[in-house]
């Protein structure tokens, strides 16, 4: 029996049971992952998993159960159990299924499948590439191993409203992270990649390289003075940037209240000249899918454009709040009800290339690593342990650690300038981006 007929008779069982209406999710998984280091294997793992989810509705009462039992014999009693619990559990204003759904895009458009499987072996030996390449750095003195993955996962997902849909995801995965230095005095950093087909990972050789140097550069930090200069975060924590404008904007903190632009959109958010886009489509994207969790297919769009805020990211429960309708962002497991996620999400390039965008600097920053997650999202406060370089007449200077950078997100969203340098890694990408007046906190 195929998934979607799985959830077609779970979901009729729901009704038959007392339902108003109901909703079924499917999650298959496959793995097979590596870990090595020094030269040794610490763990070999291979797991295949099978997830349902039944949610089901008596009016505004909802209620979840989940199952890992692919056995349509007990559809029956798990159904009853679900529509048991509805009726004793408090009335959700807002809950519900998708007001609207659209029919799935066609998965083969979006590449999201590579019928490349690789054995243990194939594992091992780029686990190997990438540790024996860090290694090879000269001041590289111990590894934190290197680990190499492959996954795939199916879903599946079904309403009582007719929507029907299910795709295939598959993923390569690689890690390499590495020690210079001794004793005490020891520093540490890493390299990865993630992707959905692996003719697209990154080569080990070079990802392992690139670790061994960087935690190598990062040797002798000193702690800089406490100073009110520019912060130029590098690309891979100027992704984090966005995270905190995604929990802005995201439609669940905004009808709570508990965002600082809760009342934003349509005004200037970022500075001017600053895009941020969405795209659930992008062939072999990392979050790319043809139907969110409640089946709307979404679409392509500015989240900011020219710095000005245009929507918020909403599921339909979130929408319903707000008096809108959903963007099509809804997020789900098979344990819980949907809440608003972002796709794949990204800061537009500039035009200038991090060079020059330092170019002007006497003094400033160049940040590496954040440490803690020191953000009100009430007020915009902005606090986070940070490490990486001076920078000193336009380039990096010395290493530094143990410093605090801060401000509010308010002013830091409207003195961002983003680099040219944007690649697609994470699934949430940034350039590398400079913020002006930021307070380093040191000696």
């Amino acid at each position: 029996m195929s998934d979607l007929n799985h959830l077609s008779d779970l979901v009729a069982a729901a009704r038959k049971a007392g339902a108003d209406s109901a909703d079924a999710l499917l999650v298959r998984n496959e793995s097979l992952s590596v870990s090595r280091r020094l030269g040794r294997i610490e763990q070999l793992e291979r797991s295949e998993g099978f997830d349902i989810g039944l949610r089901v509705f008596l009016g505004k009462r909802q209620a979840i159960v989940s199952t890992t039992v692919a056995d349509p014999a007990g559809f029956a009693a798990l159904a009853e159990r679900a529509v048991a619990m509805a009726k004793v559990v408090p009335e959700d204003p807002f809950g519900g299924l998708a007001d609207q759904f659209d029919p799935p895009r066609d998965a083969a458009e979006l590449d999201l499948h590579d019928p490349t499987e690789p054995d243990a072996e194939e594992l091992i030996a780029r686990a190997a590439a990438a540790e024996e390449a860090a290694l090879a750095v000269r001041g590289v003195t111990n590894s934190e191993g290197a680990d190499a993955g492959w996954g795939r996962v199916r879903i599946a997902l079904a309403t009582s409203a007719g929507f029907a849909g299910h795709y295939v995801r598959t993923s390569h995965s690689l890690s390499c992270t590495a020690l210079a230095g001794q004793g005490t005095a020891m520093e540490r950093d890493y390299d990865y990649s993630s992707v959905v087909h692996l003719a697209d990972l990154e080569d080990a050789e070079a990802m392992g390289r690139r670790a061994g140097q960087q935690a190598v550069a990062r040797l002798n930090p000193v702690r800089a003075k406490t100073a009110r200069i520019p912060v130029v975060y590098g690309p891979r924590v100027a992704s984090s940037l966005l995270g905190h404008l995604l929990g802005a904007i995201n439609g669940a903190s905004v009808a709570r209240g508990t965002s600082f632009l809760a009342d934003r959109v349509g005004s200037q958010v970022l500075a001017k000249g600053l895009t941020v886009r969405d795209d659930p489509w992008r062939p072999r994207g990392l979050r790319s899918r043809p139907f969110d969790g409640e089946g709307m297919a979404g679409a392509p769009r500015a989240i900011v454009e020219d710095g000005v805020l245009t929507t918020w990211i909403m599921d339909w429960r979130s929408a319903r709040q707000l008096g809108l309708a959903s963007t099509g962002h809804a997020s789900r497991g098979t344990g819980g009800p949907p809440g608003p996620a972002a796709s794949n999400l990204w800061l537009a390039p500039g035009v200038l290339s991090p060079a020059a965008l330092m170019a002007d600097i006497k003094e400033g920053l160049y940040v590496t690593d954040l440490i803690g997650m020191g953000v009100n999202g009430i007020t915009g406060d902005y606090s986070r342990g940070a490490a990486g370089f001076m920078i000193r007449d336009g380039v990096l200077a010395e290493a530094v650690s143990e410093i605090t950078i801060a401000g509010n997100l308010k002013d830091i969203f409207l003195n961002m300038t983003a680099a040219d340098d944007l690649v697609f890694r994470r699934g949430t990408d940034a350039p590398t981006v400079r913020v002006e007046g930021l307070t380093l906190a040191g000696a």
